[in-house]
C-alpha cells in the first residue's frame, strides 16, 4: 500500500527529453546513427546510386556504407536493384514522411478544400508538390464516378507531363526549368507528350498568363487534368491543386468552368496557409 505522502504526490509526466537536452556535444550524439543519416540524406538527393558513388559522396568507407545500407534496407528505408546494382530510397521512407505531412498545415488545410473541389467539379481533386524535379502527389479526394483518375499519395510523375508539374514549372525561372527538364531523357507517354524544351517554354508562358495548366492527355490517353499553383508567404509556388478525369467528361467545353473552380480552390489554399499570389494579371 502506498504511503500517505506517496498517494498525495502529483503524478509526474514522463519527459520528452532529459535534462541538458540542448547539449549537442559529442557525448550526446550517436556517431554511427549520424553517419547512417548522412548516407540516407545523400541518397535522397539523387536516387539510383552505386555503393561507390555513395561512399565517395559521403567520404565514408565502402564497407561502412554497405552495412548502413543493408540496415536501412531491413527497415524498408532503402531498396537495392540487383540488376542495375543501384540503391534507391525505399517505400517506408514515404510512409514516415507522410506521417509528417499529415501534421503540416499544407496537407491538413488542403483536405477540406480538395473535398469541395471534388464536389464542385465531380472529378478527382489532387494536391502535389515538387520533389527533386518530379511531382509528388501528397493528397487526393476521389470522385464517386466509376471511371476516374487515380494518383495515390506517393506517386511520382514527370513535371513536363503533369498538370500540377506544369503549373509549378510556370512559376520557376528559365534556368531551373531547363535543369529539371534536362535532368533525364523525356519519356514519350502519348502522342501529346511535350518532349521539346522550346515547346514546353511556350506552354509555360501561356500557363503563367492564364493562371492554370492543362495536361491534355500528355501522360495518359483519355485523361485530362487542370491545375493551378499554391503560393506561400514569399509568393513562391509551393504546391499545386488539380482536377483530373476522363477526357470524355473534361472536354474543351468544360475547361472554363473547371479551371475557374481549380483556381479558386488554389487561391483558398494559398490564403489558408498565409500565402499570397504574385501581383500580376490573372492571379
Amino acid at each position: 500500500m502506498a504511503s500517505e505522502s506517496e498517494a498525495s504526490a502529483p503524478l509526474r509526466r514522463a519527459r520528452g527529453r532529459p535534462r541538458g537536452w540542448d547539449d549537442k556535444t559529442a557525448q550526446n550524439t550517436i556517431k554511427s546513427l549520424d553517419r547512417a543519416m548522412e548516407v540516407f540524406e545523400f541518397l535522397s538527393t539523387d536516387q539510383g546510386q552505386t555503393l561507390s558513388e555513395i561512399s565517395d559522396g559521403t567520404s565514408q568507407a565502402a564497407a561502412t556504407v554497405y552495412r548502413i545500407l543493408v540496415t536501412l534496407e531491413g527497415r524498408g528505408l532503402v531498396e537495392f536493384d540487383a540488376d542495375e546494382q543501384l540503391w534507391y530510397i525505399g517505400a517506408r521512407a514515404f510512409v514516415i514522411g507522410a506521417r509528417y505531412l499529415r501534421r503540416t498545415s499544407l496537407v491538413e488545410r488542403a483536405r477540406p478544400i480538395l473535398r469541395r473541389l471534388m464536389e464542385t467539379t465531380g472529378e478527382t481533386a489532387n494536391l502535389g508538390i515538387e520533389q527533386t524535379g518530379s511531382v509528388l502527389f501528397v493528397s487526393q479526394v476521389e470522385t464517386h464516378e466509376s471511371i476516374r483518375a487515380f494518383f495515390p499519395p506517393g506517386t511520382l510523375s514527370p513535371m513536363y507531363a503533369s498538370g500540377i508539374g506544369k503549373a509549378l514549372l510556370a512559376e520557376m525561372d528559365d534556368d531551373r526549368v531547363r535543369r529539371i527538364f534536362e535532368s533525364e531523357v523525356p519519356v514519350v507517354f502519348t502522342p501529346n507528350t511535350i518532349t521539346d524544351l522550346d515547346r514546353l517554354s511556350q506552354e509555360l508562358a501561356v500557363t503563367r498568363q492564364r493562371g492554370f495548366a492543362i495536361d491534355a492527355e500528355e501522360k495518359n490517353l483519355g485523361m485530362r487534368c487542370i491545375a493551378a499553383p499554391v503560393f506561400d508567404m514569399h509568393r513562391e509556388a509551393v504546391a499545386g491543386l488539380s482536377v483530373s478525369g476522363p477526357a470524355s467528361r473534361m472536354d474543351v467545353h468544360g475547361v472554363e468552368a473547371i479551371s475557374a473552380a481549380v483556381r479558386d480552390a488554389a487561391a483558398d489554399l494559398t490564403r489558408a496557409i498565409g500565402g499570397e499570389a504574385p501581383d500580376r494579371p490573372g492571379l
